[in-house]
């Protein structure tokens, strides 16, 4: 009888054990699910890799992007292992989805529409190897909305043929002319200028800042000069956007420029069609070809015009001189945006050297502008 007890208060006990693992186990994947779906539709972090909108966002910054802001986005590729992006971990070939099926683009309810200057997080156009939300990360300031006419005169912006305020932080490369031999980049970094450098033993230097501190450095006794770097009107620049002859441009004389809007139709020609055979073919998924005698055909038929499907931004890194953006590769179309950038939650400065020093405590919890 003793042994029987024993016995059957060891089953009890071992069924205990496997509810609570099985209640544990269940708390988990529910939290786990909360917090995918959270991060899908509602919030996430990323991380700036590279320099392109100092001094607004550093490289290094932990950013916190509002999906909902613009609508949330619905995962195009639905099978993919959470947590990973493009690749599996400890691995450049392994990718971590599958493409087998695609969801068509669509968005929940949004709150607001992006406005010109709103820093926004998207889907990299031209990564053409990987579905629209396995694209790479970048993140830009909005600069011309759907419908905008655009241009760059001597890095002055307009829109609609109206001056457009640049952004207090934004930067520029200036030449900088000094009467010393030498310059203290530690005392440089006071001014918030970190990138840049001599370029000749006569006192010439490279540099980019803000143009309020390019004013204040001229006013110090030991700077002789300090010239903003500006492309010529007529310096052609073949990697500028659309990279044809017929669009002599450059990353200072841009445009003009329409802004594709949905809806909108647009005359396309043998010109034209340079402009926006990008937006047809590979974000509209048509079939465009181009005879030798400068026909064009859409879909089997020809085509004079064109009626746009989705609305197309312009984003610029505040760091102008220094940014890959639609200067170079072209328009952004509204399915690869994902959300609009809000606050820096916190920042490393990797150069740095000692572990404490390496955060940039200043930018803990700070809205974004």
């Amino acid at each position: 009888m003793f042994f029987r007890i024993i016995k059957l208060k060891s089953k009890y006990v071992n069924k205990k054990n496997k509810s609570s693992l099985r209640e544990w186990f269940e708390a988990i994947s529910i939290a786990l699910v909360v917090i995918l779906l959270f991060r899908f539709f509602c919030f996430d972090l990323f991380v700036v890799p590279t320099t392109s909108m100092e001094g607004t966002v550093l490289s290094g910054d932990f950013v916190l992007v509002n999906k909902f802001n613009y609508g949330s986005r619905i995962p195009t590729t639905p099978l993919s292992v959470p947590f990973t992006y493009q690749y599996m971990p400890f691995s450049e070939s392994r990718k971590s989805y599958s493409s087998i099926v695609q969801i068509p683009y669509g968005r929940f309810w949004s709150s607001t529409e992006i406005k010109r200057n709103d820093i926004v997080v998207f889907n990299y156009p031209l990564d053409y190897g990987f579905p629209v939300d396995q694209k790479t990360f970048y993140i830009k300031r909005c600069i011309a909305l759907p419908g905008d006419k655009f241009e760059i005169d001597g890095k002055e912006t307009y829109i609609n043929s109206e001056e457009a305020e640049a952004p207090p932080l934004s930067k520029f490369q200036y030449h900088v002319k000094t009467t010393a031999m030498d310059l203290n980049l530690d005392s440089l970094e006071i001014f918030g200028i970190t990138e840049g450098g001599r370029i000749s033993n006569q006192g010439d230097w490279q540099l980019t800042m803000t143009k309020s501190t390019a004013e204040e450095l001229a006013s110090h006794s030991e700077i002789d000069q300090v010239i903003l770097i500006l492309d010529n009107v007529f310096h052609e620049q073949r990697y500028i956007f659309p990279q044809s002859d017929q669009y002599k441009w450059n990353k200072d004389y841009f445009g003009p420029l329409i802004i594709p809007a949905k809806g909108d139709s647009v005359l396309i020609d043998y010109a034209t069609i340079k402009l926006y055979q990008k937006l047809i073919a590979d974000y509209e998924s048509n079939e465009l070809e181009i005879t030798d005698d400068s026909l064009i055909y859409i879909n089997g038929k020809e085509a004079d015009y064109y009626e746009f499907q989705m609305d197309y931004y312009f984003m610029m890194g505040d760091n102008r001189d220094d940014s890959n953006d639609s200067r170079f590769w072209g328009f952004v179309p509204e399915d690869h945006i994902v959300g609009k950038a809000t606050h820096t939650l916190f920042s490393v400065d990797k150069s740095k050297t000692e572990w404490l020093k390496r955060f940039r405590w200043n930018r803990f919890f700070s809205s974004i502008e």
